[in-house]
């Protein structure tokens, strides 16, 4: 695991992550914190005996995948709007820049064996994670046609590929024949990859890019990645009053809860912090500051103005209305909001809390 067969050091990381974070900002925690729990605001919890193991916390990627993603329900609406706003052909290409442990790419291989998948993050440790959680427990076919690379999005060309191994099956295929052991690739431009069909940045992951300048730059690389012949470029935002202030939130699920809070709100820097939270229920434990995040919370019409200089054709809002957050401080699992369906708009009134897709037309 790890690339190169050498694993970065947990310092390196920790430069890596705060890449986006500005100079003059406070670097947030970015090792989780795990703690006894206390008294919670809606629960006490007893004390634990020094004799549970960090062996029995379960990791921090593991946790997020199930509480923040649902990959089944953004490939549905990837799948729409490629349709809508391209058509003529069925995606098969699909590139999904920050991402993490690559839990969306990795969904996205699974229902045509004709499809790839390439996955972009500045996080070493939560690609060696998916390495070894999700692609290497999904069989060789699938596994064999995801590509992960340790880079910035910024300059992705020059991200590093980190599962050399499993990309010797498919080197063959895609790159042309070789009859070395193991691949020489090494940067994504030793590559010559299909132009991808869809381009996604979800989790709102472009707040963490802080200035225009590195917005545009950003979709300038997703443009280029994009099929010549038309490809479509989705990413996610939120937004609403109650995005503007400070916000604790949280949703309970069988074994822990999760929490999301968002510190002071800047309204000049339109910069805010996020850290998420995990309270484990057996072991009962916290994780405090899982993961950190310095945002700049960019307006739909910026993101528009963003995207139509870097070069796109067009761009679609597609927004739902999420219940106010005074009325879901605190849910059970993944059903809030749920039952509330995106849809295309080209006004839309504030409200306490909505969440969008937005979409770039190559």
């Amino acid at each position: 695991m790890g690339k190169n067969g050498k694993k970065k050091s947990h310092q390196q990381n920790r430069r890596d992550r705060a890449y986006y974070l500005e100079q003059e900002e406070p670097e947030y925690p970015v090792a989780p914190t795990i703690e006894s729990t206390q008294e919670d605001e809606e629960e006490s919890q007893d004390d634990l005996s020094s004799s549970i193991s960090t062996n029995d916390i379960p990791s921090k990627f593991s946790l997020y995948q199930q509480s923040v993603q649902s990959p089944k329900g953004d490939i549905s609406y990837l799948q729409k709007f490629f349709l809508m706003y391209v058509g003529g052909r069925v995606p098969l290409h699909f590139q999904e820049d920050f991402c993490g442990t690559a839990l969306l790419s990795t969904e996205w291989l699974h229902s045509d064996a004709r499809r790839t998948a390439i996955g972009l993050d500045l996080d070493v440790e939560a690609l060696d994670w998916c390495m070894e959680n999700n692609v290497n427990k999904v069989g060789a076919d699938v596994s064999s046609r995801i590509f992960l690379f340790h880079g910035n999005v910024l300059q992705p060309l020059e991200a590093k590929l980190v599962n050399v191994a499993t990309q010797y099956l498919m080197q063959n295929e895609i790159l042309g024949d070789s009859e070395d052991d193991s691949p020489d690739y090494k940067l994504m431009k030793d590559f010559q990859f299909p132009a991808r069909d869809i381009v996604c940045a979800f989790n709102y992951s472009c707040c963490c890019l802080h200035t225009r300048q590195e917005l545009v730059s950003y979709f300038k690389h997703a443009l280029s990645a994009l099929n010549k012949k038309g490809g479509i470029f989705v990413m996610d935002l939120y937004g609403g009053t109650s995005a503007e202030h400070e916000l604790r939130m949280q949703r309970k699920f069988p074994n822990f809860t999760y929490v999301w809070e968002q510190a002071e709100f800047d309204i000049i820097k339109r910069k805010t912090r996020i850290s998420l939270h995990f309270n484990l229920h057996k072991p009962q434990r916290k994780i405090r500051h899982a993961f950190s995040y310095s945002w700049r919370l960019w307006s739909l019409p910026e993101i528009k103005d963003c995207l139509e200089e870097a070069g796109f054709q067009s761009v679609h809002f597609w927004i739902r209305h999420m219940p106010d957050s005074e009325d879901i401080r605190s849910t059970y699992g993944l059903a809030a909001g749920r039952d509330i369906k995106y849809e295309e708009v080209t006004s839309f009134q504030q409200q306490d809390s909505w969440n969008a897709y937005i979409v770039g037309v190559a």
